[in-house]
């Protein structure tokens, strides 16, 4: 169940994990669209992530990680 309203923390902590998602990418020479594919996402989502909209949930964490060649930790340290 979600809180209404989020915590104060929430917004920058996604905005991180977006960054982390985006530079990790970039560092693979991948756009979003062949990122998203890599995962069996729409290239929508992957800039959702990015932009901080909506997080990753697990399991897509451990998709991204494994398409970019880097450890989770990365992604959400």
């Amino acid at each position: 169940m979600p809180l209404d309203p989020p915590p104060d923390w929430l917004l920058p902590r996604r905005q991180e994990i977006g960054e982390r998602i985006r530079s990790a990418r970039l560092r693979a020479g991948l756009t979003q669209l062949q990122l998203a594919e890599r995962i069996g996402r729409e290239h929508r989502t992957i800039h959702r992530w990015e932009y901080a909209q909506r997080i990753p949930d697990l399991e897509d964490l451990l998709l991204i990680a494994w398409a970019l060649g880097v450890p989770v930790e990365e992604l959400v340290k």
